[in-house]
């Protein structure tokens, strides 16, 4: 057991210099190298552990994976939370540039450089948080809240466009822009789902975030 924790103890720490020095110079401004003096490793104790720096990677990926989709699952298992404030609640949720940490992930995510990181977390995001959402939309259609024979196919629509066009990365707009188009994109799921309108831009006023704040 003490072997195992060792080495568990290592991985975390080389995973841990990864992340700083990806946020530092980007991943591929990053060398192995850099790497084993920040952890002060033999290249053999680094390749016990991870076969490649894109090994690294992943692994740092599987990180944010838990702490992006980890607070959304507990949300949506929580049944005393009504259908339509766990929806808001689970997008809420992937807002993670509260915490000072996350904000420097994401910052570093964010950087041309790094552009394979950002497309991966984009993939778990896309995969992840859709069937979350779906097992809430189910039970919407239990309830009578919505009517869609797609619950699943709706949801990955959603998810895709928010997770695109909310990137400032991939769309470039103004408050006035990203207002607008909060507007449309709240009244189109609507829609999609077969919801009494306005019931999902009603849920979001009431957490305050009408304006788009929640997907910055």
């Amino acid at each position: 057991m003490r072997v195992v924790k060792k080495a568990d103890e290592r991985r975390n720490e080389i995973l841990d210099a990864a992340d700083e020095l990806f946020g530092q110079k980007g991943f591929d401004g990053t060398s192995t190298n850099d790497i084993l003096e920040r952890v002060g490793i033999a290249r053999g104790t680094l390749y016990h552990h991870f076969k490649s720096k894109e090994d690294i990677m992943d692994a740092l990926i599987e990180r944010y994976n838990v702490r992006l989709l980890g607070a959304a699952q507990e949300i949506a298992a929580d049944k005393s939370i009504p259908v339509v404030e766990r929806i808001i609640r689970v997008v809420m949720a992937l807002n993670i540039s509260g915490e000072s940490s996350s904000k420097e992930i994401m910052e570093h995510i964010h950087k041309p450089q790094n552009a394979l990181m950002h497309q991966k977390i984009q993939r778990v995001i896309i995969n992840g948080v859709t069937p979350i959402l779906t097992g809430i939309i189910r039970e919407g259609i239990e309830q009578g809240l919505f009517s869609t024979p797609f619950p699943y196919e709706c949801m990955e629509m959603v998810v895709t466009y928010a997770n695109t066009v909310f990137d400032d990365d991939m769309v470039t707009m103004t408050n006035e822009e990203r207002g607008s188009r909060i507007l449309a994109f709240v009244c189109n799921v609507e829609r999609l789902l077969g919801a009494e309108s306005g019931s999902l831009m009603d849920a979001m006023q009431m957490f305050g975030r009408g304006d788009g704040s929640s997907y910055e």
